[in-house]
């Protein structure tokens, strides 16, 4: 599903070249459910950056189910300001066109999932950092996509909610969906199969676990 291949990120100044990732060979079965981790500064978010296709390699080849995006244009989405908690969830629906009555149907369970049935008519600028976070991963799995990418899926949550959301991201994995997560959380990192631990930039190690008894 993802393959990289010698993936460099770096920033050039007037007398050196700083690396930000360097020579990252990666593969990424459909249907895993991937955790990357390492301390800061190690290239966690840049990667993620990279296979969200948020950001582009500075040198390397990324191919997504055999397409290859390094030769991609790139733009970011983040929750829309002009839109309400409803909308905003509801937009990837549209973009698929799936009808309205089914649109409403699964808006209201996920609303109902993420107990933000009383937010749906608020604007994101009325909503706390973590019901924010919570819209944006309402918004991410309604349509089912075939890839999750999340960064830090649980930061801004308190504990109760960061284990639900860990629970709905195993439930996705079980039925089919790829998830790529960073973290810091050891506990997080064992709802997933495999492990990749980066370190100045590179892959560190690369390994199975035991599933979590959750």
């Amino acid at each position: 599903m993802i393959k990289l291949k010698d993936i460099d990120k770096y920033v050039d100044s007037r007398f050196q070249r700083t690396f930000v990732l360097k020579g990252i060979n990666l593969e990424i079965q459909q249907g895993e459910f991937v955790t990357i981790m390492g301390p800061s500064g190690a290239g966690k978010s840049s990667l993620m950056n990279i296979i969200g296709m948020l950001d582009e390699p500075s040198a390397g080849e990324y191919f997504f189910f055999d397409e290859p995006v390094h030769r991609m244009n790139f733009q970011a989405y983040h929750l829309i300001d002009e839109l309400t908690v409803y909308e905003n969830i509801e937009t990837p629906l549209l973009y698929k066109g799936v009808s309205g009555g089914q649109r409403k149907s699964m808006v209201a369970e996920l609303l109902d999932r993420f107990n933000m049935v009383a937010k749906k008519d608020l604007f994101p600028e009325q909503l706390s950092g973590g019901q924010q976070q919570l819209v944006g991963i309402a918004r991410a799995i309604v349509g089912q996509p075939k890839l999750l990418l999340a960064d830090e899926p649980t930061g801004n949550l308190h504990s109760e909610q960061g284990k639900q959301i860990m629970e709905i991201f195993k439930k996705l994995n079980e039925e089919g969906i790829t998830i790529i997560q960073v973290t810091h959380s050891e506990e997080n990192a064992r709802y997933g199969k495999r492990i990749i631990r980066l370190g100045d930039g590179a892959v560190v190690s690369d390994e199975i676990v035991e599933k979590i008894n959750a």
